[in-house]
């Protein structure tokens, strides 16, 4: 996953859409970042900007951040207390071992449309959407 390879490559409105048609059916918030600095602990990393994008401000606490780091060709998916307390650690890494063999297949946004699936359906069952439910936070690729 080289850097260039790996930006030229997303289709960030594939993305969006797929973001947007998993969120209808939960008031669970989904989001992917993309990384220009390399990382050690893409864990760590993510957390610091799931943070930063505000997404502990959910009300049910129940985002998830898709998180890259190409220059270390490195990811990693981290959701919110909420979601984890429901999911439990093998989610994650279940989500993650679906996204591996595309991403060594450079199916970049097929990775990631994959992935917003597999969240948005495990979202839907434990967050179904409330009745006075408002998008949270922005459906886009976010880079920096």
């Amino acid at each position: 996953m080289q850097t260039k390879e790996f930006l030229h490559a997303l289709n960030d409105q594939q993305i969006a859409a797929a973001i947007a048609e998993a969120e209808k059916r939960t008031s669970g918030e989904i989001r992917v970042f993309v990384s220009e600095s390399a990382t050690v602990n893409p864990i760590l990393e993510a957390e610091k900007h799931f943070v930063r994008l505000g997404m502990i401000k959910t009300a049910q606490r129940n985002g998830v951040l898709i998180f890259f780091a190409p220059k270390s060709q490195k990811f990693a998916v981290v959701g919110d207390e909420g979601v984890h307390k429901k999911c439990g650690q093998q989610f994650w890494e279940h989500i993650t071992a679906r996204m591996t063999p595309l991403l060594k297949e450079h199916k970049f946004t097929e990775a990631i449309v994959h992935a917003v699936h597999e969240i948005g359906g495990a979202l839907a069952k434990e967050f179904p959407p409330l009745a006075n439910d408002k998008n949270e936070l922005p459906n886009r690729v976010e880079r920096g």
